[in-house]
């Protein structure tokens, strides 16, 4: 039987090499005068900013540039952000960069029309105006943020991720051009490309699963599993960037519509509490947390392998389902991923602060299988 569903979707995408010349011409037809340019010192300092304000004085757009967004972005860059935003009469927001720049223009675009502060917005919808309209230019390919329904704010003094499932906060334009992403670090390819497997990997097994949000997981998944260690190694490579290109923005729009699980409740936490990085945190708990989750849905695990190039056929549900997350853990060692919590400077004495925040993380609730504050600890244990 059909269920009904609201799917949500940025009213434009653009996809593929060449996509910011694409957007020059997309801005002839557009009322915007003045942009917030939301972004990072690392891309103004490597010319991929530059690359952006040339379209944009090519459309006689005109910038304010706020590029002090940090990793894991804080409700301080928000705020800071939004001043810049009002003191200058900006009309729209211009961001550009992974997961960290387009949160932040997220929650500046809604705290714009909205007011309050960004904490009065942790939760689902929230807020009750439309954000100011967002152009989104990703340069990773890794959270998808260009695409969905939901942001992340760092709250410092609870030491917690705030996490933002808002309609509302949905861009009008997003861009997704690979050859943005071409050089970047192996590390950061990495850490992204994890993220963006681990976004595929949890809808496609989360409560909220339904045929259309399988069907992209899936082949993210596939997408994905060809291209990241390609991509890792040899960072000019347009043919694998533009794969984990098309990955993460096929399982961004599944994940946004169908949700995700307990290895993102889990990782906010270790975001929170060590500024961890977020596709590092993801990568290191993906299979223990999946590993508990086998007899909820060892069927579907077992299709994951399948995705990931497993020979399945004579495997029975639960060898398939080992089988997935024996493949999860080659892939992350492959593209050098820490091995295990502890080498990151994580202390077992925070596990009973991380697993109760993490309880109480708006993704808990699509988890496959229902989970306890000792199953949570547990797992941080088994990821050490």
């Amino acid at each position: 039987m059909l269920q009904n569903r609201r799917i949500y979707l940025p009213p434009l995408s653009l996809i593929g090499p060449g996509a910011l010349q694409d957007l020059g011409e997309e801005l002839k037809s557009l009322p915007y005068k003045k942009a917030l340019f939301v972004t990072d010192k690392i891309l103004v300092q490597i010319g991929v900013a530059k690359q952006v304000m040339d379209v944009m004085e090519a459309s006689n757009i005109e910038l304010v540039l706020f590029d002090n967004v940090q990793p894991n972005p804080t409700a301080q860059n928000v705020n800071n952000g939004l001043k810049l935003l009002k003191e200058n009469d900006c009309d729209f927001i211009l961001t550009l960069g992974g997961g960290s720049p387009q949160d932040c223009g997220k929650a500046i675009g809604i705290l714009a029309t909205n007011g309050g502060d960004i904490a009065d917005y942790e939760g689902i919808n929230m807020s009750k105006h439309v954000s100011l309209p967002i152009i989104a230019i990703n340069t990773t390919a890794g959270t998808a943020s260009e695409v969905t329904i939901n942001y992340v704010i760092t709250d410092v003094k609870r030491h917690i991720k705030m996490v933002m499932v808002d309609k509302n906060c949905l861009v009008s334009i997003a861009v997704n051009d690979p050859t943005l992403m071409l050089g970047k670090p192996a590390a950061l390819t990495a850490a992204t490309g994890m993220d963006a497997l681990t976004h595929a990997i949890e809808t496609y097994v989360t409560k909220g699963a339904f045929g259309w949000s399988d069907a992209l997981a899936l082949e993210a998944i596939k997408l994905i599993s060809q291209s990241l260690e390609i991509a890792v190694v040899d960072g000019q490579n347009l043919e694998a960037r533009s794969k984990m290109a098309w990955g993460q923005f096929i399982a961004g729009q599944a994940f946004s519509n169908a949700g995700l699980g307990y290895v993102h409740s889990m990782a906010h936490q270790l975001g929170g509490m060590y500024d961890m990085p977020h596709g590092v945190a993801n990568a290191i708990l993906l299979p223990y947390v999946e590993e508990f989750n086998i007899p909820a849905c060892a069927h579907k695990l077992k299709k994951v392998a399948r995705a990931m190039g497993v020979g399945v056929l004579e495997m029975s549900d639960t060898q398939g389902a080992n089988a997935a997350i024996s493949a999860i853990k080659a892939l992350s060692k492959s593209v050098g991923i820490p091995t295990g919590l502890k080498e990151l400077g994580v202390k077992e004495e925070d596990f009973a602060e991380m697993a109760k925040n993490a309880m109480a993380d708006v993704c808990t609730g699509g988890n496959p299988r229902e989970v306890t504050l000792e199953d949570t600890i547990a797992i941080y244990k088994a990821a050490m």
